[in-house]
This record gives structure tokens, sequence and C-alpha cells, in this order.
């Protein structure tokens, strides 16, 4: 009897830890926070390689997700950013010091993928970067594809780069795409399998 109670606690406790834990995020108010139209947005655009430690605000990170690959068109939901054939294919994971978390667009949330910090995974051999109290992963998912094309990766992955840099200036933060990171340590951490590539990241945080 004891070892059957003891084995169903230890079922439920490994529900519990394999649980996905989940942050709804707030609406994206967009007026709220910025004033800029996307001429002077155009106009201030750069990148930034030195960041405060300042924390953004989730309402922040909202509206920066959501430029990013969020729904732009509830009926038909489809994206701010566009994809080759509307695959759909970009994934945005945010990377802080509470861990690793997947942008789910449809429920505008994030879920927790890994409980590690993997900014300095991120950073890899430019410091820098690890100063940002935020970084974004743009992974290209193409596992439902019959043909997964890493050019298909690259131009998708690019037009979400883009997104990420306008968004930043308009909230008045900076940020920088990169290529350099340690992608077998986060190949790993993310538990990505074939048919995900890990194409850019953007460290994001007001500016030194």
């Amino acid at each position: 009897m004891k070892k059957t109670i003891l084995s169903a606690l230890m079922a439920l406790m490994c529900i519990v830890a394999n649980a996905q834990e989940r942050i709804e995020l707030p609406a994206p108010q967009f007026d709220k926070l910025s004033k800029l139209t996307v001429w002077d947005v155009l106009k201030m655009r750069q990148s930034i390689r030195e960041y405060r430690s300042s924390e953004l605000s989730n309402e922040q990170l909202s509206v920066i997700l959501w430029a990013a690959c969020g729904i732009n068109r509830p009926e038909t939901g489809k994206l701010t950013s566009p994809t080759a054939r509307n695959m759909q294919d970009i994934k945005v994971y945010v990377c802080r010091a509470d861990g690793a978390w997947l942008y789910d667009a449809k429920g505008n949330a994030l879920v927790k993928v890994s409980g590690k910090d993997l900014r300095g995974a991120i950073a890899d051999r430019q410091e820098f970067a690890k100063a940002a109290p935020i970084s974004l992963l743009i992974v290209s998912d193409q596992r439902n594809e019959r043909r997964p094309s890493r050019d298909w990766a690259y131009c998708d992955a690019g037009y979400v780069s883009e997104n990420i840099y306008l968004a930043c200036t308009a909230l008045g933060m900076g940020t920088v795409a990169r290529g350099t990171m340690d992608k077998e340590t986060l190949q790993s951490e993310l538990q990505l399998g074939e048919g995900q590539f890990l194409v850019l990241n953007h460290p994001i945080g007001f500016a030194e």
C-alpha cells in the first residue's frame, strides 16, 4: 500500500515538474507606449551594443513580440511579418534571467521551455550582449514542411529582425541583430530538433 501511494506521489510530482509554466502577456498598447510615426522610427533606427540593466515591462515586451511575429489579422491568423508560402515558420524565444520562454502568438503568452539563464550562450564570445536584460532568439521551425529550406529561414528571420529593430526604436530601446551564439548549447537547452534552425538573436535593453 505504501509503495502504491509513494509511486502515485512520485508520478504527480513528475507531472507538476513537467507542466509548462505560462505567462499571459497584456494586449499590446501601441499608442500608449509610443507616439512616433513609422517615418520617425525609420530615421532613428540604429544598432545598439551597450545596455543598461533596467528590466523591460511585460507591456513593452508584448509590443515587441507582437511586432516581431504577432497576429495582426485575427480572422485569418496571419502575421505582422511575411513568411514564404505563409509557412509561419518563425518562432521567437525570450531569454532572460528566469529562463527561456517561447512566444505563443495566438495566445499572446510566454511558455517556459528552460529554467536556465541562456543569455551567456547567446552572447557567446561577444561580452556586450550579456548585459542586455532580454535576448530574443529567432528560430525557423520547418518540421511540417515537405521541403525545408534554409533560404526561406534566413528570409523570414530577416523580416522579423527588422520588425524587432523598429519596435525597439519606437519604445526608446536599443537592439542589434546578431548571428554569433553558442548554437550547440542553445539547440540542446531549447530542445530543438531536426528542421528547426537557429538563425539570429537580438539583445534588447535601454541604451547605456
